[in-house]
């Protein structure tokens, strides 16, 4: 139906209204004709009242008994179908015109007056159902209403022609009145498969941009899953080369090749958090949080990227409590903080918070290049940078203010931007205002850009890590890089390449009584295996018995993947790992695993 002309279409519904009425009145027009035929007869006496009645009788017969349209006709049949019941209401008004040569000569003024009042109805009625067709509607009221002004006409006098004077009046006004209303409906008719057809039209582009979107999403877990591998792989070896070049000349290269990796695992992070983000996998964890204890690690994190750029970072301390999840706040300021420094040349960023009413606004506000106002609606698209033609490393990728927007949304603190080009801009975050708890703020507030000192305290000794490691890892590189890793640290690692040999080792393990203290497993296995299903049978968490720690490493970043590793429970590491944060969940995981022993 969609692809029918409109013309069609339109036609359609009027040749559907029509024979709807035609339906709903054809046994009313049986008991009028019949009602009509016994007040004419009695009123006259007159033996032509019988054939009158039986030719109309006659017609509403044979038209009841032949085919009439449905729903099922198909639009292209309309025209046919809207010419058949002009002929057919134009022989009905020819019959009806009848009435007035058959009564009016009687001289019976009562009764001619009696007829006109029901032909008058009648002609009413005709324009009230056959108004979406007009040409049903001239052919049915034009030979009726025609016949009575002539039969009134040819008495010849002036009581009648005045009748027949009335009764073309008001044929002209009622014909204009159905005119009028037929373009009415027409045009009714118009803007409603109008309006259908542009919801069908953005129907198919919504559905394609969730097509593109996900597409997008597959695309970036695919490809941030491919560069993961080789990535982790570079980065194992290099933190193991780093350790044993610590301390000689040779040392400094690979420090440099280390932060070049890191720089890049950051950057593959960053598209992580969207996944993690459209994934539902972050949890808010709402609480009274202190604004100055979130502003004083944010202010030592930028003071020295403001002082580099020689510009001033101004965070002022408020006194004030909000609710929100402080770590997710505290990256939805550091992606505004971070924005704003990079776009600011001159001058610089301020950070202030203001209590209003029962809410207070956190501004983040800078004297950069601003932000135009046809590009306003943009800057939260992802990898959308303003004035970034040559995609300067230096700016990022473009997703800050992304995760700004999809934080925004899931803590439910609407994010508000006032720009003016070339001269700053000015983004508000709307948080609900908390009761003051107990201090967690150390230390004295800074006021300007530059970095306190920092409080020295006394060092603690460093949490033991397992001493037997089982990996299982179907990438050949990243085996030999996590092993060489560990055994520079003094751990002993064996890696393997499947289920079948991971247990193998581990049984081995337990028959020679040195167990693995812990099984580092790959999510994304060869031959599309499950490692998430094969960490939990080896680690024995399924069947109820003595369990090994179990710790996930993956590339994954497919969101619905990501809410499955959530939702079991295991810890996880996203590659590329880094080895403080590898060592800090390994240790972590034995000092656990050594409690609950």
């Amino acid at each position: 139906m969609a692809d029918t002309p409109l013309n069609q279409r339109v036609l359609r519904e009027h040749v559907a209204s029509v024979y709807f009425n035609y339906n709903a009145t054809f046994l009313a027009r049986v008991v009028f004709v019949l009602v009509l035929g016994a007040f004419m007869y009695l009123q006259l006496g007159d033996p032509m009242v019988l054939p009158f009645v039986v030719l109309h009788l006659t017609l509403y017969l044979c038209m009841y008994f032949t085919p009439r349209w449905n729903p099922s006709v198909p639009a292209a049949d309309s025209a046919w179908w809207a010419r058949r019941i002009t002929r057919i209401v134009t022989l009905l008004g020819f019959a009806d015109a009848l009435a007035p040569w058959i009564f009016v000569p009687a001289g019976n003024l009562p009764v001619t007056a009696a007829l006109m009042v029901v032909m008058m109805g009648n002609c009413a009625r005709a324009v009230q159902s056959l108004r979406p067709l007009k040409a049903a509607l001239f052919g049915h009221t034009l030979p009726m209403m025609g016949g009575l002004i002539i039969a009134l006409a040819w008495q010849r006098d002036s009581i009648h022609l005045f009748l027949a004077a009335f009764a073309s009046i008001y044929l002209f006004l009622m014909l204009r009145v159905g005119v009028q209303e037929h373009r009415l409906l027409a045009d009714s008719l118009i803007l409603r498969f109008e309006k259908e057809a542009l919801a069908v039209r953005l129907a198919e582009q919504i559905a394609a941009t969730e097509r593109a979107s996900q597409e997008k999403t597959r695309f970036l877990a695919s490809a941030s899953h491919d560069l993961r591998q080789p990535l982790h792989a570079i980065a194992l070896f290099g933190a193991a080369l780093e350790n044993e070049l610590r301390g000689r000349p040779e040392g400094v290269n690979a420090e440099r090749l280390m932060r070049a990796v890191n720089a890049l695992g950051t950057s593959l992070d960053t598209m992580l958090d969207i996944s993690r983000l459209d994934a539902g996998v972050v949890t808010p964890a709402l609480q009274a949080v202190q604004l100055d204890a979130l502003f004083l690690p944010l202010n030592h994190t930028f003071s020295a990227q403001a002082e580099q750029k020689q510009l001033q970072l101004r965070v002022r301390a408020s006194g004030l409590w909000v609710r929100s999840d402080p770590q997710l706040l505290r990256r939805m300021l550091s992606n505004l903080m971070d924005n704003a420094l990079k776009y600011t040349v001159h001058g610089g960023v301020t950070v202030t918070a203001r209590e209003r009413g029962e809410f207070v606004w956190i501004e983040v506000r800078d004297t950069g290049i601003g932000i135009a106002p046809e590009q306003s609606n943009r800057i939260f698209e992802e990898f959308y940078q303003i004035d970034n033609p040559g995609r300067d490393r230096s700016r990022g990728l473009g997703i800050g203010l992304s995760i700004v927007q999809r934080l925004s949304r899931l803590l439910g603190h609407p994010v508000q931007m006032h720009s003016r080009l070339g001269r700053g801009t000015h983004f508000r975050v709307v948080l609900p205002a908390a009761a003051p708890q107990a201090s967690t703020l150390a230390g004295n507030f800074p006021t300007d850009a530059a970095a306190p000192q920092q409080e020295h305290r006394p060092r603690r000794t460093a949490p033991a890590l397992p001493a037997r490691v089982l990996l299982l890892d179907d990438e050949s590189e990243i085996r030999e890089a996590m092993t060489g890793l560990l055994r520079s640290h003094s751990i002993d690692a064996f890696a393997v390449a499947d289920e079948a040999a991971a247990a193998a080792a581990l049984q081995q393990a337990s028959s020679e009584g040195r167990s693995f203290d812990l099984l580092m497993c790959d999510y994304r296995l060869a031959d599309g295996v499950d490692g998430l299903d094969v960490g939990l049978r080896l680690s024995g968490r399924r069947q109820g018995g003595p369990t090994i720690p179990l710790l996930l490493i993956t590339g994954e970043t497919s969101p619905d993947r990501l809410q499955r590793v959530r939702e079991s429970g295991v810890p996880v590491l996203f590659k590329p790992v880094a080895t403080d944060s590898l060592f800090r969940m390994m240790a972590s995981m034995a000092s656990s695993e050594h409690r609950s022993i």
